[in-house]
């Protein structure tokens, strides 16, 4: 395997754990705006089209969301940190 290939791969997927983690805070935030607009007069300015539709998931569901975003995380900072751990002793030098 080349080890560009795996920071690659790696930073790509903790890019993805990013991307999922501000999802799933972003389905919690509606559902709780969404909660509060029912309750007053006025409603918040959320853009609809941009995040999945908090009103067909829970927060347990958003909850679970940010934990498997957290542990994909880890896995590919470990995967990066592998990498450029094998790029060290392949070249004899430690970073």
């Amino acid at each position: 395997m080349n080890i560009q290939s795996a920071f690659s791969a790696g930073l790509q997927g903790y890019q993805r754990a990013a991307d999922g983690v501000t999802e799933a805070s972003v389905n919690i935030s509606r559902q709780h705006l969404n909660r509060v607009a029912n309750q007053s007069d006025t409603a918040p300015e959320v853009n609809p089209d941009r995040f999945v539709d908090a009103g067909r998931k829970t927060a347990t569901d958003g909850l679970v969301q940010l934990k498997q975003g957290e542990l994909q995380a880890r896995a590919n900072v470990n995967s990066i940190r592998t990498a450029g751990d094998m790029l060290g002793t392949l070249i004899d030098i430690r970073v």
